[in-house]
């Protein structure tokens, strides 16, 4: 009997239908480039061209913050090494120790670093299919149709391991359906999704009152944009302790500024699991001492009145663009706007013009969005001048809805 394919993957299709817009926008020099810091938020080309970056996760501004690079030498100076090349279940340097109690105490949760997020979700995704986060049967995997690529790709892992389906983007009727048909049932979703909008994060905490319903979040594209300590969406909507059947998942290059990723917990006897059982966790991977350091001095402006000043200025530079631009994603919290273009030539043409007017915005067409709704990305930030962002206004409206 031949075995059955693409249940949950296909590279020849991806590639076919994808690669033809991935090279309309090499043409148009949107990837591939070359660049260095010219001053601030200002980016520029070995070429000489200079524009800014409307493509940065780096949502409040950290990634070049003095504090966090100054972390980053003085823990580098005073551990006076990189790192210890050998799996951190055998041994690992204090400074992890540090940044794993002092993220543990500011998001409320045991909370784990990793070297990336999607390190991370590799990971944690298997043993929860697995059962071994749970009570050790395996549950139904539910995987929203929206998730993020870095969970998308672990689906054929887990079906490994358990039986996995995919829902509707947010629809808790199909969802509740699946859990009234099994005993026991995990749904994986991203808290605030890449391409806008966020899970209904009390609706699914229903469920897992009503349910046992096992929740797992990659909460990346909000961390440090919400929540007074900068706990992200998912986990300042969660009152008291983490459920032992809830894992958050993020980054902690994006809005955090610094390095690597952070898994949140509820018992601790699901750490040891996961640092002997998980994947990137039990291999020699993990963060180094730079970026354990720069993690360090994020941690210092969360827990100072500087982290809700920085939320603010995201808040406002969000205000002024929705005030001149009409998106889907008008009035959102988060820091993601889409232009909708509908074909995938038209998002690079737009975006190669613009980028010629000093702005450097993602073209997002198929398989990163559904086939015809491509459009161009825009990634607000703390930082961003008012001055820049009303001229970007100005040229995406004469560029993208009048042309």
């Amino acid at each position: 009997m031949e075995p059955k394919l693409h249940r949950f993957r296909n590279n020849a299709s991806a590639i076919r239908y994808g690669n033809p817009a991935w090279e309309e926008a090499r043409e148009h020099h949107l990837i591939g480039l070359r660049i260095k810091v010219a001053d601030h938020d200002r980016l520029v080309e070995e070429g000489g061209h200079t524009f800014v970056n409307l493509c940065s996760c780096s949502y409040l501004g950290l990634h070049n913050h003095p504090a966090l690079l100054e972390g980053a030498i003085a823990a580098l100076r005073r551990e006076k090494v990189m790192d210890v090349p050998i799996s951190r279940v055998r041994m690992q340097l204090s400074i992890i120790d540090e940044l794993e109690s002092r993220l543990s105490s500011l998001f409320r949760a045991r909370s784990v670093s990793a070297i990336t997020a999607s390190a991370a979700s590799l990971a944690v995704l298997p043993l929860i299919a697995s059962g071994h986060l749970s009570d050790g049967e395996p549950p139904v995997m539910v995987f929203d149709k929206f998730c993020h690529f870095s969970m998308n790709i672990i689906k054929p892992i887990c079906a490994d391991e358990t039986q996995v389906l995919t829902s509707p983007h947010n629809d808790m009727n199909f969802l509740e359906d699946v859990c009234k048909k099994h005993p026991r049932v995990a749904y994986v979703a991203d808290g605030a999704y890449s391409m806008g909008g966020c899970a209904p994060i009390e609706e699914l905490l229903e469920l897992q009152d009503r349910y046992g319903l096992f929740l797992y979040f990659d909460d990346s594209h909000s961390l440090s944009v919400c929540g007074e300590r900068g706990e992200g969406y998912v986990r300042s909507r969660i009152p008291g302790d983490l459920s032992p059947l809830t894992v958050i998942v993020a980054s902690l290059c994006k809005g955090f500024g610094a390095a690597g990723g952070v898994i949140m917990l509820g018992p601790k006897e699901h750490e040891s699991i996961l640092l002997r059982w998980g994947g990137p966790m039990a291999w020699s991977q993990k963060l180094n001492t730079a970026g354990a350091g720069a993690c360090l001095a994020s941690i210092d402006i969360h827990e100072s009145p500087e982290l809700g000043q920085l939320q603010q200025k995201l808040r406002d530079n969000l205000a002024l663009f929705d005030e001149q631009v009409e998106t889907e994603q008008k009035g959102d919290i988060f820091p993601i706007r889409l232009l909708v273009t509908g074909a995938e030539e038209r998002a690079t043409e737009c975006s190669g013009r613009i980028f010629e007017r000093g702005f450097y915005t993602s073209a997002v067409f198929f398989p990163i969005v559904e086939r015809g709704k491509a459009g161009l990305r825009v990634m607000l930030r703390a930082d961003n001048r008012p001055e820049d962002i009303l001229t970007f206004c100005d040229v995406a409206r004469n560029t993208v809805y009048v042309d």
